[in-house]
């Protein structure tokens, strides 16, 4: 005889939340322009059942220089966004990602004379 397997519906299955695409692209022209300054070189991307994180490096190290989250579980409380330093400190948190970008997008305005 053979063994009839029940295809999965859609309770069986966890949600996995991510960047979605107007998130994402506005943290990848973050990261290109970041690029062109000369500040960041590497960028990885890690998704979870429960968290999305995308880090970007200085250089081929260990640690990331800043990370960006996303964790939907906190957009009720504190934001699903936050931003990270290099050594696990929040830097910033919030509802809005362009108000968590903020203080990285602020390193790229340069004064013209």
């Amino acid at each position: 005889m053979s063994v009839i397997a029940p295809f999965p519906s859609e309770w069986d299955r966890r949600r996995i939340d991510t960047f979605d695409r107007k998130e994402l692209t506005r943290i990848l022209d973050l990261y290109g322009r970041m690029v062109a300054a000369g500040h960041w070189r590497d960028y990885a991307l890690r998704i979870d059942a429960d968290v999305s994180v995308f880090a970007a490096y200085r250089r081929h190290s260990e640690r990331p220089e800043v990370r960006i989250e996303k964790r939907p579980s906190l957009r009720m409380k504190q934001g699903a966004f936050a931003l990270i330093s290099e050594h696990g400190q929040v830097l910033k948190r919030g509802h809005d990602l362009a108000g968590v970008l903020a203080p990285l997008e602020r390193r790229l305005m340069r004064l013209v004379g």
